[in-house]
């Protein structure tokens, strides 16, 4: 039990956290132009309307819809020079969650004035020797024109411990974007669209389920309209112009996905062979337990007690033991991830796993689920093997002893 309340809470744990930086980073949903390329930069621009986005708030899944003007630069400073994308942001994007990661300096604010405050990344600050207060130049290239050059202002430092995705953006005035772009006020090179899901992840399978009882039971309400067999990127994409192209986070970054999605088979694996572990344990506790007593079952047989009264005797007591161990497993299973997560003891290399400790996720319904599932699992193990009473005859039985 400790092992599998280990996976459980490592497996969920990594999976959450590293989807919500992606999401956080990124957004759960972009839209753009459909000329443009996934993960490159953005040159053609979309304009929409404010109906379009107050449409799109009407999904209940939607949190809130950002504004982005995207390009990529070359940062300079007397030193060195680094290639990164630009991040324009508006004076309402919410800044909640990346403010989370900030190790230093303030958050950037913005206004109806052109602002050069910037929010970059610690590995492009290491990179460039930049810390807070400095200032460096920014070059971006323009078709056809000169290149332009802004000088910016480092007003803080933020490191989500996903170093792919640090070194690939910095948040800054979406209105210098715009000036170098000459686009109009209208036109943006993306919407990042953020979900109000904590576990967006899971809610697919868990909506489906919903769904599926709600089918079979004639329920007919508006909430349940929501939870459909569509995911929520391809109802804004049905909903959007033909121009516009809708890629989830899952697009963007599959190949992390693909390898988050592992996580799932591991945990099943590791449950799978620990339940046949401890299976095969209270078995072989079972039939020691009736070879022990095979004499006092020859003398209860002798007295009158049938097959299925003795049987039951030994299902009860392996029972009791089964859930001895159930509660001792859960007890120094749930405290290891209770220390883990509080205290943080293990720590790993975010470069590799994306994140800079072990993660844990679990909640009381997989606890309960988990102990049930192995509960019964054992129970039925041990029904054949507690037939092995049946075939104790007490002449036999004498003899053996």
């Amino acid at each position: 039990m400790i092992v599998m309340l280990v996976a459980l809470g490592v497996g969920f744990g990594m999976q959450k956290e590293i989807k919500k930086k992606i999401s956080t980073i990124e957004g759960d949903i972009t839209i753009q132009n459909f000329n443009n390329s996934v993960n490159a930069d953005i040159i053609n621009p979309i304009s929409p309307d404010e109906s379009f986005i107050n449409e799109l708030n009407q999904f209940p899944r939607i949190k809130n819809i950002e504004k982005i003007i995207s390009k990529f630069g070359i940062v300079r400073t007397e030193e060195d020079f680094d290639g990164i994308i630009f991040k324009g942001v508006e004076s309402s994007f919410d800044f909640t969650q990346i403010s989370k990661f900030l190790i230093d300096g303030n958050i950037p604010t913005y206004n109806e004035k052109f602002s050069n405050n910037v929010l970059i990344s610690n590995n492009l600050a290491n990179n460039l020797n930049l810390k807070i207060g400095d200032n460096f130049q920014m070059i971006f290239n323009r078709e056809n024109k000169q290149p332009s050059i802004i000088k910016l202002h480092v007003n803080g430092i933020y490191s989500s411990g996903f170093d792919e995705l640090d070194s690939k953006y910095i948040y800054g005035d979406i209105k210098q974007l715009r000036r170098i772009n000459r686009w109009k006020n209208n036109q943006v090179s993306s919407l990042e669209i953020y979900l109000n899901d904590d576990s967006f992840f899971n809610l697919n399978k868990f909506n489906k389920f919903i769904l599926w009882i709600s089918r079979n039971m004639n329920i007919h309400d508006e909430k349940l309209t929501i939870l459909n067999d569509i995911p929520t990127s391809e109802l804004i994409y049905i909903n959007s112009p033909s121009d516009y192209d809708v890629i989830s986070v899952e697009e963007k970054y599959f190949f992390i996905f693909e390898w988050i999605d592992l996580f799932d088979k591991n945990i099943i694996a590791i449950l799978f062979i620990m339940t046949i572990v401890a299976a095969l344990n209270i078995i072989s506790i079972l039939i020691v337990l009736i070879l022990d007593r095979t004499n006092m079952i020859g003398i209860l047989k002798v007295l009158g007690a049938t097959n299925f009264t003795l049987s039951k005797f030994f299902v009860y007591k392996s029972a009791y033991l089964i859930s001895k161990g159930l509660f001792f497993g859960n007890l120094i299973g749930l405290l290891i991830l209770f220390i883990q997560k509080n205290f943080k003891l293990i720590s790993l290399d975010p470069k590799i796993y994306y994140v800079n400790s072990i993660p844990i996720d679990i909640e009381l319904s997989q606890v309960i689920l988990l102990n049930l599932i192995v509960f019964i699992l054992c129970i039925l193990s041990i029904l054949f093997p507690s037939l092995i009473v049946s075939n104790i005859k007490p002449k036999e039985t004498i003899k053996f002893n």
